[in-house]
């Protein structure tokens, strides 16, 4: 592997912009310095484009093994690195679900050779797998996954027994998506008492409500509290929940933490009109009021990171009626651009961007050099043209499924390069499809 001279670029890194060369050597930073000589190195000149650390999403759907007509490992992964995303967590909800050491090194097996950006995935608990879990390696393994709300086959833990086991039984990050079981099963008993399967789309944030959400979160972080469990609440997504959570420590020493997803962040019921289904998460998009406390709580701190809950589905499965639409949608490639366009309208810095997806995912699970922009590290990178419109369309959609809920809107600014481990994974629209994907390494 030779040696590439990244020239001109403005770097958003650690709470400042700098404009300097960086020198990769392999699949390592070597240096970062203004004026660094070309020669003997390949040169990329940026002409003041942004540089930025690769995106870290720590929690995505790539569907394989079992869902590989929604997306797979290797299709998904492409489309991560279109939009920068050089580092991913997997979910354990796929067929068999990744709820057994055999499983979780398949998966592994799975991705090696094929994922186009680095990967690890999550052991997925369930009311009867404490034993394995107990055996999971800290090194190798991001966390484990619980399920407090719907989901496939067993993966729901609703035994209270069994979820203090968990929680007093394991070191790793607990990451938990929380919503109220019996709460949202009387709320669509209610709804489809009404209106049968074909529930208009609208009443979906009232059937998964802001109750179902804090009775759940609530419950888990003060299981969190009394165990001593370092606990993850994925996609939160209502303001209330934002009150439990706090901004007065730094956030190597919180036990308890947050993530917002950029779906919650975008939209608002006032969009159910329009999107339908395509925009029927799990968590449910809710109101502006929601949106906005949610964007108050990850500026001030204490919403820590901003991921997608990528989970790609077919047009002809999101087109069905309500109770058959599953929730879920792709959004690996279009999130840096969604938040570079809030940057644009002076919500959020580029610093604060970096912060919630490149450093905090790497520093709340350990990741092993990545997320920053340092001499010795990875070089994973991605450039960024600032003033690039861009209108998402059939043709620049990489996802497997072929659509995304931002079909039809033109973002601001465009990924131009994306570099994994020091190679170029996409350029201006090209993939290169070198698979150089890593696993990753934890300093636990």
């Amino acid at each position: 592997m030779g040696s590439v001279l990244i020239k001109n670029a403005l770097i958003v890194n650690e709470g400042a912009q700098n404009q300097a060369d960086l020198l990769v050597k392999g699949n390592r930073i070597e240096k970062i310095s203004a004026g660094i000589p070309a020669e003997g190195h390949e040169v990329v000149d940026l002409q003041g484009s942004l540089l930025l650390p690769g995106i870290i999403d720590d929690q995505v759907h790539f569907r394989e093994p079992g869902l590989t007509h929604k997306g797979d490992i290797a299709s998904e992964s492409r489309a991560a690195v279109a939009g920068g995303i050089t580092t991913y967590m997997e979910q354990p909800n796929t067929v068999p679900q990744t709820t057994t050491l055999e499983k979780l090194e398949e998966k592994f097996a799975m991705a090696a050779g094929r994922s186009s950006a680095n990967y690890s995935f999550l052991f997925g608990g369930t009311n009867d797998n404490l034993e394995e879990l107990k055996r999971l390696d800290k090194k190798s393994c991001s966390g484990v996954k619980l399920f407090l709300g719907s989901s496939t086959g067993n993966m729901l833990v609703d035994d209270q027994q069994v979820l203090e086991g968990i929680f007093r039984n394991t070191e790793l990050v607990i990451s938990a998506h929380c919503e109220d079981e019996t709460t949202i099963r009387k709320n669509l008993q209610a709804y489809q008492e009404k209106y049968g399967d074909d529930i208009p789309v609208q009443y979906h944030p009232l059937i998964r409500s802001e109750q179902a959400c804090f009775l759940s979160s609530s419950k888990a972080i003060a299981l969190a509290k009394t165990t001593g469990a370092r606990l993850h609440v994925f996609h939160v997504s209502t303001g209330v929940e934002t009150s439990l959570f706090t901004n007065e420590v730094p956030l190597e020493k919180k036990q308890i933490t947050a993530e917002v997803c950029i779906h919650h962040l975008w939209f608002s019921d006032t969009d159910y009109k329009d999107k339908g289904t395509f925009i029927k998460w799990n968590p449910a998009v809710k109101t502006s009021a929601d949106r906005e406390q949610l964007w108050k709580a990850l500026l001030d701190d204490r919403i820590d990171i901003v991921a997608t809950d990528h989970a790609p589905h077919t047009l002809e499965e999101k087109q069905q009626v309500y109770t058959k639409a599953p929730s879920g949608g792709p959004l690996v490639q279009h999130a840096l651009p969604a938040m570079l366009d809030k940057y644009h309208q002076g919500i959020i810095s580029l610093e604060k961007i970096v912060e919630k997806m490149c450093h905090n995912p790497a520093r709340l699970f350990q990741v092993q050099e990545r997320g920053f922009i340092r001499e010795g590290y990875f070089a994973d990178l991605v450039a960024v043209n600032l003033k690039n419109p861009w209108t998402v369309n059939r043709e620049n959609i990489a996802y497997k499924c072929g659509w995304s809920p931002f079909q039809g809107h033109t973002f601001t600014a465009a990924v131009s390069h994306t570099w994994v481990n020091g190679q170029l994974a996409y350029h201006q629209g090209e993939f290169l499809d070198l698979q150089q994907g890593m696993i990753l390494t934890f300093d636990r």
